[in-house]
């Protein structure tokens, strides 16, 4: 590295900066004379000059030549100063710790650009790197194997002497990658990538990558994708058929549907039970999003008529003129446009099962006697038929609405709400039963997060207090909607108080009194979670009579979970 003259050390004015640098670090010098070609003294260089150099963000391959010109002062290389300091032993202590510190960050420079290398010699693609100037840098080995070139050939090279019709010279000129384009080599097409560097502001090179070797190969991985896609298509299909079967089976039945231990809850249940004992109608009221057709199939498969039909009809989102056709049917030719043949109606379809009038408030007066017809005759008879027709269907009826207020106005029957008002079953909004809303959430985050195929998530404290003193003015609706959209949105599988929507907290929440202490709800979540949930595998075995296989379909689990939370609360 040292030129020797005699037994002193000397710098050549054509050595780098690096060089100085490690012959400093060897040798514990402090300053070195520098000469030039004949031996003839140019000037000296001292440790302080090679820190300014880096201080400068001096090129380390830059010349010491160049750095003796850049901080020559008045024709001398350096102060008198620097001299006197370096024969100070402190002085030589500070710039042997300081060029020690220099070698080290060398040594891991060397290590760093050995390990890139490495790396880039191992890559399947080829991948050559060129300076602002467009000259080659570097270029690793399955580059150099497809040109059928050295590397020590390549480098120091303009880029385009070394690949034909390359635009890598042109991609640091623009500063505009190229991504995915074909160039011929060899007068074979080939996939590349031309990407710009940038440093402070300007482009100070290029990369240009070799993706595939040749056009083939593309056509050949996207021939694959296509039939992976194939495969992957047909077993979904497949998964997604034996899973809404699996579903169908394993749908939780009768009272174990509703979720809940809040007195008034209980209460319905009760009520659900008795129901299902008689053919009696049902009246369910309740606020939009309560449950009401949950509990209406409830009562459907805790009782007689469990093996028949469940057929549901939105009496509000159905038009006034195909309202009576929906429900009693029609025949060939009753009204222009009626389906060849016929069609059945909603009441013949429910035949030996249960028929869910939802919305019962929003039917029209002149359906309303007809539909107090059906409840009295057990008869039907089709829109353009002649003949009546026997059904056997238990009616339960469904509204948000005041009916009682409806029959003072005359905007509905009272011969018909008598009628249908037998067993009164109401449903309390969400706010009026918070103690519910813990076990509400954890069991359709549950549920949800199964039928997604994620993980399930758990609900931390701060956010559960959000959650409990918010209104819910959508009642369960709102709340799975809720459960749903965080499912989508948090990542990780905790919920934090600032991963709810920010609605839930500018809210002003519910002033209703809580019962059992309701402000540490919060705190008892937990175990809240935990009883509900006990309650309702306990109950659900019961109604098996111990058959865990019944039991999970009941909860509408699947077999092993209910195995695993068996064990879980100690059954």
């Amino acid at each position: 590295m040292a030129i020797s003259h005699g037994t002193s050390l000397v710098l050549g004015c054509h050595q780098t900066v690096q060089e100085a640098i490690q012959l400093f670090s060897e040798h514990g010098i402090a300053a070195v004379d520098v000469v030039d070609e004949h031996g003839r003294s140019v000037g000296r260089c001292t440790w302080r000059m090679l820190l300014r150099a880096i201080a400068k963000e001096m090129d380390r391959m830059a010349l010491i030549g160049d750095v003796l010109a850049a901080f020559s002062m008045d024709g001398k290389t350096e102060p008198k100063e620097d001299s006197m300091e370096t024969s100070d032993g402190e002085g030589d202590s500070g710039a042997a710790a300081e060029l020690e510190r220099l070698r080290r960050e060398l040594e891991e420079t060397h290590r760093l650009a050995e390990t890139m290398k490495t790396v880039l010699d191992a890559a399947y693609e080829g991948v050559v790197v060129v300076d602002g100037n467009g000259m080659v840098r570097e270029i690793n080995r399955a580059y150099c194997q497809f040109l059928g070139i050295r590397r020590e050939d390549a480098i120091g090279k303009h880029v385009t002497e070394v690949i034909e019709n390359t635009r890598l010279h042109i991609c640091v000129q623009s500063g505009i990658p190229e991504r995915g384009y074909i160039q011929k080599i060899y007068g074979q097409p080939m996939v590349v990538h031309r990407i710009p560097i940038w440093r402070d502001g300007k482009v100070i090179g290029a990369v240009g990558m070799l993706i595939f070797q040749g056009v083939s190969e593309v056509y050949a991985i996207f021939q694959r994708l296509q039939e992976l896609s194939r495969e992957a298509s047909r077993k979904e299909k497949n998964e997604a058929e034996a899973s809404k079967q699996e579903a169908v089976a394993s749908a939780a039945v009768g009272v174990e549907r509703i979720i809940g231990r809040h007195p008034t809850i209980a209460a319905v249940k009760q009520m659900i039970r008795r129901a299902a004992r008689v053919p009696s109608t049902v009246l369910i009221t309740g606020e939009s999003g309560t449950g009401k057709e949950v509990v209406a199939r409830a009562i459907h498969e805790a009782g007689a008529h469990a093996d028949g039909p469940f057929v549901s009809v939105n009496c509000a989102a159905i038009p006034e003129a195909l309202l009576e056709a929906e429900l009693f049917g029609y025949e060939d030719g009753a009204f222009t446009g009626a389906k060849k043949g016929g069609k059945p109606g909603k009441f013949q379809l429910a035949h030996g099962g249960t028929l869910f009038l939802d919305e019962i408030g929003d039917m029209p007066l002149a359906m309303q006697a007809k539909i107090l017809r059906v409840l009295e005759e057990k008869k039907v008879e089709k829109v353009g038929g002649l003949s009546e027709t026997e059904v056997d269907v238990r009616i339960i009826a469904a509204t948000n609405k005041p009916l009682e207020e409806m029959v003072r106005d005359g905007t509905f029957r009272e011969d018909l709400f008598y009628r249908l008002n037998i067993i009164r079953i109401h449903l309390p909004p969400l706010r009026e039963r918070k103690t519910d809303i813990p076990a509400l959430l954890a069991h359709h985050m549950e549920r949800l997060c199964r039928q997604f195929g994620v993980v399930s998530k758990s609900f931390a404290k701060e956010a559960m207090e959000v959650l409990i003193n918010y209104s819910w003015p959508g009642n369960i609706r709102e709340l799975v909607n809720v459960v749903e959209w965080l499912i989508s949105m948090v990542e990780g599988e905790n919920i934090e108080r600032e991963h709810l929507p920010a609605y839930l907290s500018t809210i002003q929440p519910s002033v209703t009194p809580m019962p059992d202490g309701g402000a540490n709800i919060a705190d008892r979540w937990k175990e809240i979670v935990y009883q509900s949930e006990r309650e309702r595998i306990a109950a659900a075995l019961v109604a098996a009579n111990g058959n865990k296989a019944e039991a999970a379909r009941r909860l509408g689990i699947h077999r092993s979970t209910l195995y695993e939370k068996l064990k879980k609360y100690g059954f």
